[in-house]
């Protein structure tokens, strides 16, 4: 099991073709674009009817859509969020998402969220 790593950068200017993907699973690659003392955020590119399945975490997450669809999956209900749009999960939440179409989005967690990668599944740590 590779940690992602979580620091606080010591630069506030993070140039994103220096920092590494990781595939998690499904052909979904992670991409941690930065990092604060109480957040950090993920951008992420999913394939098409790529699946993050359900799960919670103890962060507040705040996600917005750069290209594609997803299908969230919150409170029993689905949810379409398109391109430009964003999307809030209480913490605590249990959700999911599927991609709709090759998806880009970012998400922003606080306070920090670490993820531990294993075996192409995602498995939280807080």
């Amino acid at each position: 099991m590779s940690e992602i790593d979580y620091r606080v950068v010591s630069s506030p200017v993070i140039a994103r073709d220096k920092i590494p993907k990781e595939d998690i699973g499904e052909g979904i690659l992670l991409q941690v674009i930065g990092n604060g003392q109480n957040l950090n955020a993920i951008h992420w590119n999913m394939p098409d009817r790529s699946i993050v399945p359900a799960h919670s975490h103890p962060q507040e997450q705040f996600g917005y859509v750069i290209k594609g669809s997803l299908e969230l999956y919150m409170n029993g209900q689905t949810f379409l969020v398109k391109a430009g749009d964003s999307y809030v999960i209480p913490p605590g939440e249990v959700h999911s998402v599927k991609a709709i179409g090759e998806t880009e989005l970012i998400d922003v967690f606080s306070p920090l969220r670490n993820i531990a990668t294993a075996g192409g599944r995602q498995a939280v740590e807080s």
